[in-house]
């Protein structure tokens, strides 16, 4: 009987280990930290240094804050925006960027007079040039 007894208790611990396998929680987090704080918005691409004024269309701003780009993006999944790629130094821009942290000029273009010419998603992904 000890015999069967031993064969019992090793098949009901054998049933144990089987019925609750331990779960792997397998979780990635990256840290992209802290948007930059550029008056106008930055570009959506590395390494995302400040964009001078003109660059985005008003439908970037929520309030007079930057939606974000790149990264930091929290817009809705569809959105496009207008841009002015002219201000882009991968478009041949080298002209006065604000550094980080600067504050807007006291008088802004007015965003009724944009004149963008190519639509962006905010994460890099352009919609074609204008007509």
């Amino acid at each position: 009987m000890s015999g069967f007894r031993i064969l019992a208790l090793a098949a009901v611990a054998g049933f144990m280990l089987t019925a609750t396998p331990p779960k792997a929680a397998a979780q990635i987090t990256v840290d992209i930290g802290v948007a930059p704080d550029c008056p106008y918005g930055y570009y959506d691409y590395a390494p995302y240094s400040c964009v001078p004024d003109g660059y985005y269309g008003p439908e970037w701003f929520n309030g007079g804050v930057f939606i974000g780009a790149g990264p930091w993006f929290h817009g809705p999944a569809n959105f496009r925006g207008n841009v002015d790629n002219s201000f882009d130094p991968q478009h041949g821009y080298n002209g006065a960027r604000p550094k980080v942290g600067e504050k807007p000029a006291a008088q802004r273009r007015d965003p009724a007079q944009f004149k963008g010419n190519e639509t962006r998603d905010g994460r890099g992904h352009t919609g074609g040039e204008k007509k």
